[in-house]
């Protein structure tokens, strides 16, 4: 399972659903605010096994940067 699909799983069982999340989906887009955002990144952490040190200069604007930080972090192809 590629990083996108366990992305698009975990926004699942957060009930943010989009039929078609892809590297260029925006966090606006899927109506996420920052507090959604934390959580998310939480929940990659934990799927991944990662610390995804997110700061407010570093916050991720789109899935494609989320999916891009944990493939560096992982080695797994993004």
């Amino acid at each position: 399972m590629s990083i996108l699909e366990r992305i698009n799983k975990i926004l699942a069982e957060q009930d943010i659903t989009e039929n078609t999340v892809t590297m260029e989906t925006t966090f606006d887009e899927l109506d996420i605010d920052s507090l959604a955002v934390v959580d998310l990144t939480m929940s990659c952490e934990e799927e991944f096994d990662i610390e995804l040190d997110i700061d407010s200069d570093s916050v991720p604007k789109t899935i494609g940067d989320m999916v891009e930080k944990i493939a560096e972090l992982t080695g797994e192809e993004a």
